[in-house]
């Protein structure tokens, strides 16, 4: 059973959303990584989201390419659904075209949003996971173990820059 969908608007956002899907695998969390387009396909997307809810996905990361930030715009979300949006950026884009619509974001929006590229991949998925470790002692176990490595990871750089 899927835990969390990753959904992306076309195969060239593979690339950018993959490590959304890896962390997903290396906490262990069930998900499904898969192509939907809002705009081009609503009704695909439309069953997936009925299926999944139904079969209790609990988070939706959504990633878009051409879509950018406001991808997941025309899919609204329905409660009790987590979703956060993740633009990736797989073509040259004018430096603040991806930001408009995150800053001209409407007041109450119910879309977390992130950096785009990798990096924001990676962020929904840490989001997703300490939304599920709420109701998972064991994931949160997992979590409660990545931070002491980041941790870890800041004191030993620190050391190694004093040297």
């Amino acid at each position: 059973m899927a835990r969390v969908a990753v959904f992306m608007g076309s195969a060239s956002d593979e690339g950018v959303m993959r490590p959304c899907a890896d962390l997903l695998d290396k906490l262990g969390i069930d998900h499904l990584f898969t192509i939907t387009s809002a705009h081009r396909t609503p009704e695909r997307t439309a069953r997936l989201v009925a299926e999944l809810e139904a079969g209790g996905c609990q988070v939706f990361i959504c990633g878009a390419g051409m879509g950018r930030p406001h991808w997941p715009g025309p899919w609204p979300p329905r409660p009790p659904s987590r979703s956060s949006a993740c633009p990736s950026t797989p073509r040259p884009c004018p430096a603040w075209t991806p930001c408009w619509p995150r800053c001209r974001c409407p007041r109450a929006s119910l879309w977390p949003r992130w950096p785009w590229d990798k990096a924001g991949a990676r962020n929904a998925a840490w989001l997703a996971a300490q939304i599920l470790a709420l109701n998972d002692p064991e994931l949160a176990g997992k979590l409660a173990q990545a931070r002491a490595e980041f941790a870890q990871t800041v004191e030993k750089a620190a050391d190694d820059l004093q040297s």
